[in-house]
């Protein structure tokens, strides 16, 4: 049982300070799982924190999977059978940098939809949701002979909105899936924030990265004689496509854990362990500019993305064993990475020319967002023949969400990059592309292949569709589309040839190679300027020249040792050379 008496926590009786770290279940394969999770005991926690992801859970209304890397009930036993308490954040938002903040792509095919509020069709959606997941999670809470502590409820929401109505709601409907351990809220430290997410009844947390003592100031004062704890110590922080890698002193945490003890304050390390973005999972923000997340969710944190020690680690480790008296236990060994390569891409796949093989087709009198068609992540291509006689005119793609290639007769003409999209002026709408056609008289043929980064995942731009809005010529809209989806989670009806024969790009590239061991790796992605890569179907993710990840995290879980494994690259854009090679470092700048 958790109870909180004279600002303490009591853990079936005893006095206990939460030590946690930050582990998503879903950023990390569950072959490593126990890794991680022992890891995290060695370095002095007694708790591990995840979120939940609904988007993955339940990638089409209806269909639920909580299997392979998204078994979050053996992730929980797993953290039991090594001593830990877990505190769960089930959503059904989550921020993480997560694609959409968690939330099923499939909820904006609905425009009228409003989320994180008491919107009837929305909060249907969410008790679906909770109906399936709770009882899953409810036999492992502590009051049954688990070791779930606590559940959050929402997520930061006073950074977003104000409806009471909805946290009550979100909380009522908890209880009523049989939720029994101990619910709280969690929100940034300001005044505003508090006041907007948080119930008067639940225990609340406040996120931060420094100043322990001034930060829990305010909150002391509207909830007095309560344990003072910081749902997320900011430890170190994420990366965005085109900017610089983000470190943070391992000095300055450690100085601040030790506020944190001196407090006598229980504390959520954000993150111990990141992790990866596999797949199109990573998010985006959007402030003054629209700005993807990478790749890679190392974080700077206490564990390196393929489970290495840090001088973070060793610093809070060492923090942690002295306030608490605990012994030193032996670490297991430092991960060793193995080296392969240089690999030849010999064959290749023209993304153009296999289309009809890996891509839904629908006829759509006008263009719409990939969500309208059921698509949940990746590329989509928008396909029109314009007929009659016309004169030179401006052709206008709007909103275009997020990269955008244009083809006018097969010929590249080319590119759009929402990032650097500059404020709409007079007649031209923001995130939009325009080109000038000559006369034609006849046919002439346009392409437009879209890629979807990251939905936004935090703030009042939640709703970012992927697609495109509407096409003009001149003042005309351009009606009569073929529409190909391409989420590229079935690459196996690709049909490659043989030869270094000079094809534009997008290409598939495809080669195979012999492992010696199943060690972890890294793809070394210099040379390649943008794309996503898979190795035997796994898709480890994006690159992008732009940095600062020039390399992607391989699990050698994914590999074979007894037969070839098979590589292949969607290189959008162009490469220096058809070959990769794998290295036994993290390129990040």
């Amino acid at each position: 049982m958790v109870a909180i008496e004279n600002g303490s926590f009591f853990i079936n009786g005893e006095k206990m300070n939460l030590y946690s770290g930050a582990i998503h279940y879903f950023r990390t394969l569950p072959e490593y799982w126990e890794d991680r999770l022992t890891k995290l005991k060695l370095a002095g926690f007694n708790t591990v924190e995840t979120y939940v992801c609904w988007n993955l859970h339940e990638p089409k209304k209806g269909g639920f999977c909580f299997e392979g890397l998204l078994d979050i009930v053996e992730f929980l036993k797993t953290a039991q059978r090594l001593g830990l308490y877990v505190i769960v954040r089930p959503g059904p938002y989550i921020c993480a940098e997560w694609d959409f903040g968690g939330f099923p792509a499939w909820l904006l095919k609905d425009e009228n939809i409003r989320l994180r509020c008491c919107d009837k069709t929305y909060l249907g959606h969410v008790r679906d949701f909770y109906q399936k997941l709770l009882p899953l999670l409810t036999p492992l809470q502590i009051t049954r002979g688990g070791n779930i502590i606590a559940m959050q409820v929402e997520n930061e929401y006073g950074s977003y909105a104000n409806d009471k109505q909805y946290l009550a709601y979100l909380k009522d409907l908890m209880l009523d899936c049989g939720v029994d351990a101990p619910l709280f809220t969690s929100d940034g430290e300001s005044r505003t924030m508090l006041s907007g997410g948080t119930l008067p009844e639940l225990f609340k947390v406040i996120n931060f990265s420094r100043n322990p003592k001034d930060n829990f100031a305010y909150l002391d004062s509207i909830q007095p004689g309560m344990p003072r704890m910081c749902g997320e110590f900011w430890c170190g922080w994420f990366d965005h496509w085109g900017g610089g890698h983000n470190t943070r002193d391992p000095q300055s945490v450690r100085d601040t854990l030790d506020e944190f003890l001196e407090l006598d304050a229980s504390v959520n390390f954000y993150m111990f362990h990141g992790g990866t973005n596999f797949n199109f999972w990573a998010g985006a923000n959007y402030h003054e500019r629209y700005a993807p997340t990478i790749t890679s969710y190392d974080y700077d944190a206490l564990l390196n993305e393929h489970g290495g020690y840090t001088e973070k680690y060793h610093l809070v480790r060492e923090a942690l064993h002295k306030k608490q008296n605990l012994p030193m236990a032996p670490l297991p060994a430092e991960p060793v990475l193995q080296k392969l390569g240089p690999i030849a891409l010999n064959e290749a796949a023209p993304l153009l020319e296999n289309i009809k093989h890996i891509g839904t087709h629908f006829e759509d009198a006008a263009p719409h967002y990939m969500e309208y068609y059921g698509q949940n992540f990746g590329y989509i291509l928008y396909h029109t023949d314009i007929k009659g006689d016309y004169s030179a005119s401006t052709l206008t793609i709007e909103d275009i969400h997020d990269i955008a290639y244009v083809y006018i007769n097969g010929e590249f003409k080319g590119k759009y990059d929402r990032r650097k999209a500059a404020k709409a002026k007079k007649c031209v709408p923001a995130q939009s592309f325009a080109l000038e056609l000559p006369a034609f008289c006849g046919a002439c043929s346009v392409d437009i292949l879209v890629e979807g980064l990251g939905r936004v995942n935090y703030g009042p731009q939640l709703c970012d569709r992927k697609g495109l809005g509407r096409v003009r010529l001149w003042q005309q809209l351009v009606c009569g589309w073929d529409v190909f989806t391409l989420p590229m989670d079935d690459l196996g009806t690709l049909e490659f040839f043989e030869g270094e024969q000079s094809r534009e790009f997008p290409l598939f590239l495809k080669g195979t190679f012999f492992a010696g061991s199943t060690a972890d790796c890294y793809v070394d992605m210099r040379g390649f300027t943008k794309g996503c890569v898979f190795v035997n179907g796994f898709h480890l993710g994006r690159y992008w020249s732009v940095g600062p990840q020039r390399s992607l995290y391989l699990p050698g879980a994914l590999l074979k040792t007894g037969g070839k494994n098979e590589i292949i690259v969607f290189e959008q854009e162009g490469c220096k050379k058809r070959e990769i090679k794998f290295i036994d470092k993290q390129l990040l700048s």
